[in-house]
């Protein structure tokens, strides 16, 4: 705390003249960069994630996708258009407000407002951006570790270390983005010594976030509650998508890892034979979980341009998950480099889900992609359980100069607005 830092004197704010301060790179999590649909061959493009007016039908239209087990990539359906991450503001604007149009910053439409509040705070404690300051949206219905996402980031890492004269960057990751951190220093070891000083993690789905993935996959995900959601794309939309994203098979629970409680998918069954009739609350793992996610996923489909097209349970896929968790099994920290854990507490997080009722209990396994999941609830962020997010030694070695800290997060709203001024501090003291 002797060290100075800009941020503790206004006469400082905004400059940074008289202070050396190691670049920062901002990581977005799932969800959390601006994606757009361009045309091959005029070159328009048309923002296809996040906007809320025509939100559904942009995305059924641009975004719904089919993986290539022969790439390893996703798709597009749309084959007139490329999914694109704009880099803009040096790579900042695809993180900042992922709906950037006059009508949400007109109601300030706090849902969409991400990295915002963290892009100014460290603007204002002497950040210049494309010197000090840079982001890294990325396609994030790819693997953690496809090769582009990776080459990518060791371009924006280099871009960082020159820009700022040298200087090695400190890396400030959110949810999935660790993951996507942890891959590229598994397998760009040599470069992300040469480049990163410090990598601040936040909410990072280590060992997974069983709860809201197993969902993701059989129902489909709804990023915004209430009325709001009338104007967003919908739960089913969504679940078309995620079923082909490698992205989110490569958070399913960990079955290597020894969970105090393993996470389960429990189903209320209906059984019939001879004539009788029983009620069953069966139970699935990790492990046999796959099996519940091929017979419920089997008749799943969607309708593209007026053809039919089979997206049940992708195995080619889950394939590739379980080589990209050997990938994060094998990751090491460098010497040198520091890791810092900043995981959420005290707020309900799904862990369980069931679905069905004794009541109303499931009699087809496909029939639980149209019904509602009921959840039970860890410790957490309200995604990420702190067992997932706090768990490391199981996943790669921590060196000595390692800090694991935890917090009682006072929002919801990701990333923490609350704790900016903090990790900007931090950051700059550290």
């Amino acid at each position: 705390m002797l060290c100075f830092c800009p941020c503790f004197d206004d006469n400082h704010r905004g400059s940074s003249d008289d202070v050396d301060l190691e670049p920062v790179l901002l990581i977005s999590g799932i969800g959390g960069s601006i994606l757009t649909s361009k045309r091959k061959k005029l070159g328009f493009d048309t923002r296809v994630w996040v906007r809320i007016l025509l939100a559904d039908l942009e995305f059924r239209k641009k975004l719904w996708s089919l993986y290539n087990p022969k790439t390893g990539y996703t798709e597009t359906l749309d084959k007139d258009n490329e999914i694109v991450v704009p880099d803009d503001d040096y790579g900042l604007y695809a993180i900042d407000i992922l709906d950037p149009s006059p009508f949400v910053k007109c109601i300030h439409l706090k849902e969409v407002y991400y990295f915002h509040d963290m892009i100014n705070m460290l603007v204002g404690c002497g950040y210049k951006k494309g010197t000090t300051l840079f982001g890294y949206g990325y396609d994030f219905r790819q693997s953690n570790r496809i090769e582009k996402l990776m080459e990518d980031l060791k371009v924006k890492l280099e871009t960082a270390y020159k820009a700022s004269g040298g200087r090695k960057v400190n890396i400030i990751s959110h949810s999935m983005g660790g993951l996507l951190v942890m891959c590229f220093m598994s397998l760009h070891h040599e470069a992300f010594s040469k480049y990163v000083s410090k990598w601040i993690c936040i909410g990072c789905p280590f060992q997974g976030a069983p709860g809201c993935i197993n969902d993701s996959l059989l129902t489909g995900l709804q990023f915004v509650e209430g009325l709001e959601s009338f104007f967003f794309v919908s739960r089913w939309t969504m679940h078309q998508l995620l079923v082909e994203c490698p992205s989110i098979y490569e958070m399913l629970a960990n079955p290597d890892f020894n969970w105090k409680k393993q996470p389960e998918i429990q189903v209320w069954r209906k059984h019939s034979k001879d004539g009788e009739t029983s009620i069953e609350l069966e139970s699935y793992g990790p492990v046999e979980s796959i099996t519940l996610f091929r017979e419920a996923l089997r008749h799943n489909e969607l309708t593209y341009d007026g053809k039919t097209i089979a997206l049940p349970f992708n195995f080619a896929i889950s394939r590739w998950a379980a080589e990209t968790r050997q990938v994060l099994n094998n990751a090491k920290l460098p010497d040198g480099v520091c890791f810092y854990n900043i995981y959420g507490i005290s707020f309900d997080t799904p862990f369980d889900v069931c679905y069905g009722s004794k009541a109303s209990p499931i009699e087809d396994l496909s029939e639980i992609c149209h019904s509602m999941p009921q959840y039970s609830y860890v410790d957490g962020d309200e995604t990420v359980s702190a067992e997932s997010a706090k768990v490391l030694y199981l996943t790669f070695h921590i060196m000595l100069q390692t800090c694991i800290l935890s917090f009682y997060f006072l929002a919801s709203v990701e990333p923490y607005s609350g704790y900016d001024g903090f990790i900007c501090r931090w950051i700059c003291c550290s």
